[in-house]
């Protein structure tokens, strides 16, 4: 999903109702600090990662919960070898009861490559275009403040290229979460939201991360298919690609065991368990570290989208000042981030929040190489909390898919 801890995030993404929005929180944050150091990109297939074992994953798990992480699970998978599996801290505060390595997480905003997997398959088979207004197919549900649906493509929904601005419903406050936990809100009613605001800029002529952009993604979807929307999600991905342990679980607040609980850290300092809460579609999907690289590797594989398809999705553009800052090199496509290895190359990711679970991934450019991360705990107990945890998260990243095995507690 992909939040901060409290203001609405109009950029990043990750989501994070417990605490608003992670990744606008951090980026703020991050522009009083030294973004992450790399080296511009020189092998467009990125790198192997030959180098980089057992130890190297769990050193760089160990360095999360350091930073005050509850617990973490990470996965790097090749296809050609047993994955590399790691864990490090507790599945719950006050036990010693161990990160299960295969358990269930909330994905949050990685679930929006998902969903625009769909759409551009729906492209694929010549019953959608990219350049196909929001109006086309939704007459007269984008309109008011300045919001034109005759202006904005599925392609400016797809790249956060619109202009609609973000108002996903958030916790600010652990009194809010308790109180609006289980609240339930329609695609409707999230688009209403963003329509009481005039758009922060005309279509395609900025970025800004829109969460309202892909519920209205999911419309579209239903619109053209008839069926709902996840229900293509579950047919085109889940099925084919044996993704058997990714699902949503509606307007049940638990998840299916095994599990490791979540904790949002208010500045208060209060660290509070967020794991029952109803989350708002396409934010919703849980699944498990082994199914996120299943689905990564596939997608740039080539195995779910035609050649063509995929160069589109991986057209890119610039993202917005702040999100540049806490992704140094970072480009937004459709549906996916692109962002730059230290060790050359580049690779492909999209991250997400939601509610205590941080997740961010990554797959090297011909799907060979994937990893996910995920953690339970989303730090912001101060400003550069969560810019540490995001920096922590992104080495790891780097590491496993470059295979270097530097200092994991560096900062920059």
């Amino acid at each position: 999903m992909a939040h901060t801890p409290s203001p609405a995030r109009p950029a990043s993404p990750r989501r994070r109702r417990a605490s608003g929005r992670w990744l606008a929180f951090a980026a703020v944050a991050l522009t009083v600090g030294a973004a992450v150091a790399t080296r511009p990109p020189a092998d467009p297939h990125g790198a192997t990662a030959s180098g980089y074992g057992q130890d190297d994953l769990r050193r760089d798990a160990d360095a999360l919960t350091a930073l005050g992480v509850t617990g973490v699970q990470a996965r790097v998978t090749t296809g050609a070898d047993r994955d590399l599996v790691a864990t490090s801290g507790v599945a719950e505060v006050g036990t010693d009861r161990p990160v299960p390595d295969d358990g269930y997480f909330r994905i949050a905003s990685t679930g929006k490559a998902l969903v625009a997997t769909v759409v551009l398959g729906l492209v694929d088979e010549g019953r959608l275009a990219l350049d196909d207004t929001v109006d086309h197919w939704l007459p007269g549900l984008v309109d008011g403040n300045g919001n034109d649906g005759r202006r904005i493509t599925i392609r400016h929904l797809l790249q956060h290229t619109a202009g609609l601005h973000d108002d996903l419903p958030g916790f600010a406050t652990p009194e809010e979460y308790r109180e609006h936990r289980y609240d339930t809100h329609t695609d409707r009613e999230i688009v209403a939201r963003a329509m009481r605001h005039p758009p922060d800029f005309a279509p395609g002529e900025g970025w800004g991360y829109s969460n309202a952009g892909y519920v209205l993604l999911d419309m579209v979807i239903e619109e053209v298919t008839g069926r709902p929307w996840h229900r293509e999600v579950e047919d085109r991905i889940l099925r084919p690609l044996g993704m058997d342990h990714t699902y949503l679980p509606g307007e049940t607040p638990t998840l299916r065991r095994p599990h490791a609980r979540a904790y949002e850290v208010y500045p208060s300092g209060e660290r509070v368990d967020v794991t029952r809460v109803i989350v708002p579609d396409p934010g919703g999907y849980v699944s498990t570290t082994a199914d996120v690289n299943r689905f990564f590797r596939a997608l740039l594989g080539g195995e779910l989208l035609t050649a063509a398809r995929l160069a589109e999705m991986r057209d890119t553009v610039p993202v917005d000042e702040e999100t540049r800052v806490l992704w140094p090199g970072g480009r937004y496509g459709l549906g996916l981030v692109n962002r730059p290895l230290s060790c050359g190359g580049d690779y492909w990711s999209h991250e997400g929040g939601e509610s205590g679970y941080i997740t961010l991934n990554g797959a090297t450019t011909d799907g060979s190489r994937a990893v996910t991360v995920s953690m339970t705990t989303a730090l912001g107990g101060s400003p550069d909390d969560p810019v540490r945890q995001e920096r922590a998260a992104s080495r790891l990243v780097d590491r496993a898919l470059c295979g270097t095995a530097g200092p994991a507690g560096r900062d920059g």
